[in-house]
């Protein structure tokens, strides 16, 4: 695994984070909530064929977890140069060792999504799924200006997240997340704010693709462009 590359106050950007589950104690229970709460397979499957990988595209999972997403991503195209980046240096612990199991090569970086490893315009397909809903809105923007640096002219960014319910149903069902994730934090996937981010940090032809019912409410992807 790359060692990170963090600039600035890092014990102060640190404090913004929150882990994936927001308690360090719940890090190893991730994957299997996620995969039952979230219809991840589904989810996953849609966002990796929006992303579309190409041979010779260098491909960012922004707040990776624990590699599921960048795993599927380097199934999808072996040719493409696929990387995973979190903050939680548990998580990518569990990461290396699904990285390793699954034969194939990511690399990893512990590193902030504000504070992205990645030369300007050096990233073709930027994806990321279930992590902005954990950032409070200063750290949205700081995170979605660095994206937008490291993406090359015409570079993507795909985002899966929690996004406007379908119903009452998947309003009352996203409680559950915002009393674990907080309300501070997930208050921009109740009103469908992060199509707004997106476009005053300089993303164009940002659009909701789609919708997904779960368990715990409405998945929405994302595409925009560099």
């Amino acid at each position: 695994m790359d060692e990170p590359h963090l600039s600035g106050d890092n014990q102060r950007m640190r404090e913004r984070i929150i882990p994936a589950l927001r308690f360090d104690a719940l890090t190893r229970f991730f994957d299997p909530v996620v995969r039952v709460t979230t219809r991840e397979r589904t989810c996953k499957k849609r966002l990796v064929a929006q992303v579309a990988p190409r041979p010779g595209d260098t491909v960012v999972d922004i707040g990776c977890g624990t590699a599921t997403l960048a795993i599927a991503l380097k199934r999808a195209c072996s040719g493409a140069d696929v990387h995973g980046v979190d903050a939680d240096p548990n998580v990518l612990a569990l990461a290396q060792r699904k990285v390793d199991a699954a034969g194939v090569q990511v690399r990893l970086h512990e590193a902030l999504a504000w504070e992205l490893p990645f030369g300007d315009g050096t990233v073709h397909r930027a994806v990321s799924s279930l992590m902005f809903h954990h950032l409070h809105r200063d750290a949205k923007l700081d995170a979605l200006a660095s994206l937008h640096r490291v993406l090359a002219p015409d570079g993507e960014l795909h985002i899966a997240d929690w996004g406007r319910p379908h119903d009452l149903a998947m309003r009352a069902a996203f409680l559950g997340v915002q009393l674990l994730d907080g309300f501070g934090t997930t208050s921009d996937s109740v009103t469908g704010k992060l199509v707004e981010l997106m476009c005053t940090v300089g993303f164009r032809d940002v659009e909701e693709t789609q919708r997904i019912r779960t368990p715990l409410g409405t998945l929405a992807l994302y595409r925009a462009r560099r």
